[in-house]
């Protein structure tokens, strides 16, 4: 059974940091791009960083770049997401995710991940 835990997430004061991290287990992710997206009170879910299976290869969305960034362990089989400078409007649900076929293209688009973990809350005060 394939699993994904994410941890890390808390109430932090606007302008701070967390660091996320999501183990995987059932599954070697070392031939898979790997992702985080949030999901906000009301809103829908999207997409905040990919990372290839190397790690040569990262994309994020607009709203995160230069304050987020993601990492991985293959070894492992460790996904991390630093986030530094938080605002308020970071607060969501964040979720981690694995590409569903193995050495395929990297995208950000929700529909190729297939595996999903079960969230971990970020909070952030104004």
């Amino acid at each position: 059974q394939v699993q994904l835990v994410e941890s890390g997430g808390g109430l932090v004061q606007a302008g701070g940091s967390l660091r996320l991290s999501c183990v995987a287990s059932g599954r070697s992710f070392g031939r898979s791009g790997m992702g985080w997206f949030r999901q906000a009170p009301g809103k829908e879910r999207e997409s905040v960083a990919v990372i290839s299976w190397s790690g040569r290869t990262t994309y994020y969305a607009d709203s995160v770049k230069g304050r987020f960034t993601i990492s991985r362990d293959n070894a492992k089989n460790t996904v991390y997401l630093q986030m530094s400078s938080l605002k308020p409007e970071d607060t969501a649900v964040y979720y981690c995710a694995g590409q569903r076929t193995a050495l395929s293209i990297l995208t950000m688009a929700q529909h190729d991940f297939g595996f999903w973990g079960q969230g971990t809350q970020v909070t952030v005060s104004s």
